[in-house]
């Protein structure tokens, strides 16, 4: 398939969340008190940061989450502006907050993470249909795990009737996904651990990361993306299994690399490229992001010259 003549449209249906992060030579243990060497607040939460992605590539998104009535809700529709993200969806709770992450981050780039999902947790299956009309429109509906599963069974339930591609991030694993949902999803995106709580069984290799995906395939997915760090990511759908390759690179902060790589894959998917094309610049996208601190403000501004047209 070629290149999009006009571009993708994206809507993002999950989390947003404010991260509070600390740097320090090395993660503490536990009952330990470290010395750290820098702290940020940043605009995080997987859906967000897919949603910023996806904006950053050129993309026209739509973002349906859930925020609190305080500061921090505030300042997220604002960001939301700043990347002429429809945030018209964004609805705000009247009695919980905005959802925080703590994260740690190690001189390695290493990170640990805390998350209080917040109004995050309110997402429901009524404000998916709210926002049906952002939905059903566009070429690619991205889901995360940071919010309810009926609210994420019901975004894709919709997008599928649409005709709109579905893609799944099932991060962070919070409990056990049922066929029907598995059904539901045509590109499925977990990274190595999440592979593993889903299929129910160790990964230590490559062949054991193409096991689980075929039993993932055998629930519904239609194609299954696992995506590897630095070796790169696993592709298996009903032609082949095939990993690509990462570049080397010295990565300085992690955080958020996992959401730069579905948001490009997904914004090439909806411009009509194939998967393994998706996930080559995917790669490169989460490789370049992995070289720069923070999340959202790691991600690369590609606006001027998206890489779909």
């Amino acid at each position: 398939m070629g290149l999009s003549a006009r571009a993708p449209k994206i809507c993002v249906v999950g989390s947003s969340i404010m991260d509070l992060v600390t740097y320090a030579a090395r993660l503490p243990k536990l009952g330990e008190t470290l010395p750290g060497t820098a702290f940020a607040t940043a605009f995080g939460g997987k859906g967000a940061n897919q949603a910023v992605m996806a904006a950053q590539l050129g993309a026209a998104v739509s973002m349906v989450s859930k925020l609190g009535r305080d500061t921090f809700g505030d300042d997220y529709v604002a960001r939301f502006r700043t990347f002429d993200i429809d945030a018209e969806h964004v609805r705000r709770s009247a009695s919980t907050a905005t959802g925080v992450a703590a994260i740690g981050v190690d001189a390695s780039g290493a990170n640990a993470i805390i998350v209080v999902p917040g109004a995050n947790d309110e997402l429901s299956a009524a404000d998916v249909a709210s926002a049906a009309s952002v939905i059903t429109d566009a070429d690619v509906v991205i889901c995360q795990w940071e919010t309810p599963l009926d609210a994420v069974a019901s975004a894709l339930r919709m997008a599928r009737e649409a005709g709109a591609l579905t893609v799944f991030n099932p991060a962070p694993i919070r409990g056990t996904l049922d066929d029907a949902l598995c059904a539901l999803v045509d590109v499925l995106c977990p990274n190595e651990s999440e592979a593993e709580a889903l299929a129910g069984h160790a990964i230590a290799t490559i062949d054991d990361a193409e096991v689980a995906a075929q039993s993932l395939r055998a629930r519904g997915a239609r194609t299954v993306v696992i995506t590897l760090g630095e070796r790169g990511a696993l592709i298996v759908d009903a032609e082949s299994a095939r990993v690509l390759a990462a570049p080397v690179v010295s990565a300085i902060d992690t955080t958020g690399a996992g959401d730069a790589f579905v948001a490009t894959m997904a914004t090439m998917l909806a411009a009509g490229q194939a998967i393994d094309d998706a996930v080559r610049k995917a790669i490169e996208i989460a490789s370049e992001s992995v070289q720069h601190r923070g999340t959202q403000a790691s991600y690369p501004d590609l606006r001027s010259a998206p890489p779909w047209r």
